[in-house]
């Protein structure tokens, strides 16, 4: 480790610190709909895509019909993503004449860019066409995120509302999520990455040869356009398959650090949203704590592990750390500080491959996943599910201590809490269910990578990784039948199991009558509840994988010290 390493992760935090108060005001302003400055430039176009969809921008919705419409929209996204993907070489935009996705494959990957997560088991330059790219993905990775974002706002609006059966019109939300936050950044993000070298044009894919005499092939395409969504949206899916390790998508250390800025960008603005929303910032600075004291625990274990290398490398007297899977030209501080960012959210993206992290660096992706991706987590999607951790940590806290449970001035009962359960509980239960039944099957077994422990990981890492909506994989797992129709269910229960419950806990929140602070009340916002939340956080969602950690990368760390690798 090197102090220019950890100077890396100082100045990222910092900056992210320094951005999520300017944004999140903005964000205050545009959900409230309040004038902003580009409000004449945009507020006619508002106008008209209400008047085109027949929306009410006055009207509101209780919780249940802002969770009809989430999924009513869901479902025409995905049947819309399917038939594009069934029939690309039949359309235009298709220079390259890739042929159309298998039916498997096309559910598979309709439902991953729905969801926001974005797991890819094709390679998108040999498999997707121009249009599919555009029209199909990066549609989707605007209006997936945008959803996450409204769904979001809806909740906070539950936890500060009194009396109210109403959350907010979503199709307003959506629509302000994605013309004021998502395209003005998308626009500027685009045109930064085009000046660091990212290619955005319909040129065909070029044959050169290379000083050795061997013909490469050069892939173009509109790649800086949905290379800033991919990361702005926490969606991860890349337009080539090597993702963000390519050169074409990110192809220098300042993009890469733009490109880390930017998936954390809009998660930690929403958080101080919410603190405002709140009218008591201190509410947002405490979840933002949480979060960071998490995100510097997962790069330092990260960081240590890669930078320590492998012991069986060293005692061949070959010293320095693990730099197997990693680009030379960001290294390995920066490699574990985007595997660390890109993990605690839902983005998935990649600059360098986690199947060939140590095996305690690659416990700590697996880890911030099993989380539940609220360490920042995804755009909306962390917001609302580490809101579920704070309803549950008032509950039982308050009741440990003595302590009336409540929350924003509203009584945590018993509805509040089962609502807060069920959204916990989707993760470990569907991560480690399927995890099982793949490793008993032989068609869970059949595309494996790898044996042992690192294999075990492979599969436990994928089930994750699509439960959490996150779509970054340990690459030695490759696809098949059951992987695309397994992985594509677990990807929306791991979506709308989640958002549901939390849409239904606002509701009911936002039905209830404030009470006065008291002697008894506990605060939500002190360094003790900070300490109690990480406490729950940690013991719902670290213990419960402890068992099937401990089957792959902890026993696969403890053989690698007695010398064997798998």
């Amino acid at each position: 480790m090197t102090a220019i390493g950890w100077l890396q992760a100082a100045i990222f935090l910092l900056l992210i610190i320094a951005l999520m108060k300017p944004l999140g005001l903005y964000m205050v302003r545009v959900f409230d709909g309040e004038r902003t400055f580009l409000s004449p430039l945009l507020r006619p176009v508002e106008r008209l895509i209400y008047a085109f969809g027949g929306v009410d921008e006055e009207e509101e919705m209780p919780w249940y019909a802002y969770a009809f419409s989430v999924l009513g929209f869901s479902a025409v996204g995905l049947a819309f993503l399917y038939v594009l993907l069934r029939t690309q070489q039949w359309l235009p935009l298709n220079p390259q004449h890739f042929p159309n996705f298998t039916p498997d494959l096309a559910w598979n990957t309709a439902v991953s860019f729905l969801t926001n997560t974005n797991w890819q088991f094709y390679s998108g330059e040999s498999a997707m066409s121009y249009l599919s790219q555009m029209m199909g993905l990066a549609w989707h990775n605007f209006v997936s995120a945008a959803a996450g974002i409204a769904v979001a706002v809806a909740v906070v609006r539950g936890v500060v509302r009194t009396s109210s059966k109403l959350l907010g019109n979503f199709w307003v939300d959506l629509t302000r999520a994605t013309l004021y936050v998502l395209l003005p950044i998308s626009i500027v993000g685009a045109l930064i990455l085009v000046a660091q070298g990212v290619p955005q044009n319909f040129n065909t894919y070029h044959d050169v040869k290379t000083v050795e005499s061997i013909t490469q092939t050069i892939t173009g395409g509109p790649m800086a356009s949905q290379e800033v969504i991919k990361e702005l949206g926490t969606n991860g899916g890349g337009f080539v398959n090597a993702n963000s390790a390519s050169p074409n998508e990110n192809p220098t250390p300042l993009s890469n650090f733009f490109e880390l800025l930017l998936i954390f960008l809009i998660p930690a603005a929403l958080v101080y949203m919410y603190g405002k929303m709140a009218r008591d910032t201190r509410q947002g600075w405490a979840i933002f704590a949480a979060m960071a004291i998490l995100f510097v625990a997962g790069f330092s274990v990260a960081y240590w592990a890669e930078a320590a290398g492998n012991p069986l490398v060293h005692q061949l007297g070959v010293a320095g750390g693990n730099m197997e899977g990693k680009e030379c030209r960001f290294g390995t501080a920066a490699s574990a500080l985007f595997a660390t960012v890109t993990t605690d959210t839902s983005c998935g993206a990649v600059n360098s491959m986690h199947d060939s992290f140590m095996p305690l660096g690659g416990l700590v992706p697996l880890a911030d996943m099993q989380l539940g991706e609220i360490v920042f987590g995804g755009v909306g999607s962390g917001l609302y599910g580490m809101i579920a951790f704070v309803v549950l940590t008032v509950f039982i806290a308050g009741l440990m201590v003595g302590r009336t449970p409540e929350f924003l001035g509203k009584k945590i009962e018993r509805r509040e809490v089962q609502f807060a359960i069920l959204a916990v509980l989707v993760t470990p239960v569907l991560c480690l269910i399927p995890t099982a039944a793949a490793v008993l099957i032989p068609q869970g077994l059949a595309t494996l990578g790898n044996s042992g422990p690192h294999g075990f990981s492979e599969i436990l890492y994928a089930f994750t990784s699509t439960n959490a909506n996150n779509g970054s994989a340990f690459a030695g797992l490759g696809p098949n039948l059951f992987y695309n129709i397994a992985l594509g269910v677990n990807m929306i229960f791991g979506r709308f199991a989640v958002m549901i419950p939390v849409l239904a806990l606002a509701g009911s929140l936002a039905g209830k009558k404030a009470v006065a602070e008291s002697a008894g009340t506990f605060t939500t916002y002190s360094p003790i509840f900070v300490v109690l939340l990480l406490g729950t956080i940690l013991i719902v969602g670290a213990l419960t994988f402890v068992p099937a950690d401990a089957l792959g990368p902890i026993v696969e760390h403890l053989l690698m010290l007695q010398g064997k690798t798998f």
